[in-house]
């Protein structure tokens, strides 16, 4: 099984390296990349979960219309990307439930940072996909933390997938920059020993970043590129068989296993 997720946001990238871009135009670039992405998954019929900032959704309600339209879900990525209070976690999932009509299960931290799993729990989610088992330097260190799904606090946390043994991130990054087949090989590998796959990209990710002066492993087969790469990795999965599914999907799968705590 294949959770493909997508963290849409407003494109504050830059923010983090000294650029400004005003608010327009980071909402002008995660929405051109988040009709990409629809695209691409209605050219292969396949659902994924869409992470978003409730700030995001105020600002391009067609977009989620069209989110929903496609039979995706919705789940919280906080009130806004570049800061956080701990009232957003309630805020955003009742913004985004008045706004869908649905009930918003999921939430996932702006920058994979942590969260206390009870304040999840008493902002109302029932599973939780905020952390990366891997390190980052200068980012996190998780190596000590569970490399596939477990409870805590009675919360479902589903961690970005990393491959066995070495724990090499399956993430968005790792994707820009290693030669696809060898990224398919550790996809691949990673399926077979966890039974499932959990891996994440951003809209922008499909635009043109050239433009906007980051580092290269940001930009490097960013926009058209970037566009190929997720259509040849759902192409090689489908030809594999695989399935995709939505977390809240996967979520019940485990409840029906017997394994809802």
């Amino acid at each position: 099984m294949i959770l493909l997720s997508f963290d849409i946001e407003e494109f504050d990238v830059p923010l983090e390296h000294g650029i400004e871009v005003p608010f327009e135009q980071q909402m002008a670039v995660s929405i051109e990349g988040t009709r990409k992405i629809l695209a691409c998954l209605k050219r292969h019929q396949i659902h994924a979960t869409f992470f978003c900032t409730a700030n995001f959704a105020a600002h391009a309600p067609e977009i989620i219309e069209n989110i929903l339209q496609d039979g995706h879900e919705i789940a919280s990525h906080g009130y806004y990307h570049s800061s956080f209070e701990m009232e957003d976690l309630k805020r955003s999932r009742e913004f985004l439930e008045q706004q869908t009509g649905q009930p918003v299960k999921g939430f996932r931290m702006a920058r994979m940072m942590p969260i206390d799993e009870k304040e999840i729990k008493k902002a109302g989610y029932t599973y939780n996909s905020s952390l990366n088992p891997t390190c980052i330097p200068g980012r996190y260190n998780h190596l000590d933390k569970p490399r596939t799904w477990f409870y805590k606090d009675d919360v479902l946390q589903l961690p970005a997938s990393v491959s066995p043994v070495f724990r090499f991130p399956l993430f968005w990054l790792a994707y820009h920059n290693l030669p696809a087949k060898v990224y398919r090989w550790l996809f691949q590998r990673t399926l077979k020993h966890d039974g499932y796959i959990v891996t994440y990209f951003h809209p922008w990710e499909f635009t043109n970043l050239k433009k906007w002066n980051l580092p290269f492993i940001i930009t490097n087969h960013s926009g058209e590129g970037m566009i190929k790469r997720l259509d040849d990795l759902i192409s090689f999965s489908i030809k594999k068989d695989y399935t995709f599914m939505t977390f809240s999907s996967f979520q019940q799968n485990i409840i029906q296993n017997g394994n809802s705590k």
